[in-house]
């Protein structure tokens, strides 16, 4: 098992009369992934209001804020359960076969243009083996034609963006690889997590978008950025594309600050608690 100690601080300026914010920053449960020791404290006098979605599990959390500073700290510890799988036994799923609450995950979507794809995507991999070993090509490609490189995009980039620019963060790639995917009907969509194991060259402790793939009857984990350590990543939402995941989207006047994101590995192996590592089976914290 995997215990990370995950801290979040983020900090707002409000203008008159006051704003509304969404935040996604409670780790999300699922049989694979449990929470405790939750401590949540906002700098002002505001009740806030937590849902779960019954879909994704993502929890979102609703506070009206006044005007004047915000500040949201948020702790929890998270265990992680991975299901482990063999890469070699996992096939694509047909569609005729898909649960319902994947299907969604077969459709473009905003920044996700599956449908533009279809060419290039089956001149590039139509020929290969179908199954895990696919879409890893996949990852591969995007690693290799895409550059890492903080601030070369923005909120309008799309995985077409991506993919004629060839230089993107972690959101691009995942962008780009599931609407690859999605282009080969493989579903695929977009997981909002911590970046766990990034060289400080390339970004500072920060918020990590990656990819989870349905494969074999499940969500299998992939990091199409190659920065992180994916057996460590804490899933805070799951969604088509990072429109679905933003951990703060606010309505109002609104000045930010760079948020704070510690996400620290609880190491005691005579109790069960092992280092992050990259290993060679597919990781899976969800159904």
């Amino acid at each position: 098992m995997v215990r990370i100690e995950l801290q979040i601080d983020l900090k707002y300026h409000i203008d008159p009369p006051g704003a509304d914010f969404i935040f996604n920053i409670h780790a999300a449960r699922t049989e694979q992934q449990s929470v405790s020791n939750e401590q949540l404290v906002l700098s002002q006098p505001v009740t806030p209001r937590v849902s779960t979605d019954p879909h994704t599990n993502s929890r979102l959390m609703s506070v009206h804020a006044l005007p004047g500073e915000l500040t949201v700290a948020y702790s929890a510890t998270v265990d992680l359960h991975h299901h482990f799988a063999d890469p070699a036994d996992l096939a694509e799923v047909a569609i005729d076969r898909l649960p319902p609450e994947v299907l969604t995950y077969l459709y473009p979507s905003r920044y996700c243009q599956s449908d533009r794809l279809g060419q290039f995507a089956e001149q590039e991999f139509g020929h290969l083996e179908r199954g895990y070993n696919r879409v890893q090509h996949i990852v591969q490609w995007v690693q290799r034609h895409i550059t890492f490189a903080a601030n070369t995009s923005d909120s309008s980039t799309s995985a077409l963006d991506t993919l004629i620019d060839r230089v993107g963060v972690c959101r691009d790639f995942s962008h780009l690889m599931i609407a690859l995917c999605r282009a080969l009907n493989i579903p695929a969509r977009v997981a909002a997590g911590t970046n766990y194991g990034t060289d400080p060259a390339l970004s500072p402790p920060d918020f990590h978008a990656y990819v989870e793939v349905f494969l074999g009857g499940r969500w299998y984990i992939f990091d199409p950025s190659g920065t992180t350590i994916p057996m460590a990543h804490v899933r805070l939402g799951t969604g088509r594309d990072a429109a679905d995941v933003a951990f703060a989207t606010m309505f109002g006047g609104v000045t930010t600050a760079a948020p704070g994101v510690v996400a620290t590995a609880v190491v005691d192996e005579r109790n069960g608690l092992i280092a992050p590592h990259h290993c060679r089976e597919a990781l899976s914290t969800d159904r």
